[in-house]
C-alpha cells in the first residue's frame, strides 16, 4: 500500500504468519505516520485467522479472515472490528468518515491479497 507509506517495521516480515506472530506497521493516515502493532490471535489452517490490534490508536481492532473454498476459487470474508477512543466525539467519526474510509482501505487490501494469492506464489508457504 504504497500510497500510504505503508511499511513493516518488527515483527513477521515475510511468509505466512503463525499463531501469536506479531508485526508492526507504520502506515500514513489522516495526515499523520501512524504506528500499528497486531498479533495473530487465532488460527485455522486454511480456514480462518484472526489478529488483533496489540498497540495502535484504537481503542479495539480485532479483524477476522475466514476462507471458503468453491468450485472455481476461494472467498474471502473479511469482518472488521474496531472501537476509537474520544467516546461520544469518537462515534461520530466513525459514523460520518471513519467506517467509510475503513472499508475502501480493507477493499484495497484485500485486492493485493487477491492479487497475490492468484499468483501461486504464496503456496511455498503452506508446507
Amino acid at each position: 500500500m504504497k500510497h500510504h507509506e505503508e511499511k513493516i517495521i518488527d515483527g513477521s516480515m515475510n511468509g505466512l504468519m503463525k499463531l501469536n506472530d506479531t508485526v508492526t506497521w507504520t502506515a500514513k493516515h489522516f495526515f499523520k505516520q501512524r504506528r500499528l502493532k497486531i498479533k495473530i490471535t487465532q488460527l485455522q489452517k486454511p480456514d480462518f485467522f484472526v489478529d488483533e490490534q496489540q498497540e495502535g490508536d484504537f481503542k479495539m481492532m480485532k479483524h477476522e479472515h475466514y476462507f471458503k473454498p468453491i468450485e472455481n476459487g476461494t472467498i474471502m470474508i473479511d469482518q472488521f472490528h474496531f472501537e476509537t477512543p474520544y467516546g461520544l466525539i469518537g462515534k461520530i467519526i466513525n459514523k460520518l468518515y471513519l467506517e467509510k474510509y475503513m472499508t475502501k482501505l480493507l477493499n484495497q487490501r484485500n485486492q493485493v491479497i487477491k492479487e497475490a494469492a492468484e499468483s501461486n506464489l504464496w503456496k511455498q508457504y503452506l508446507i
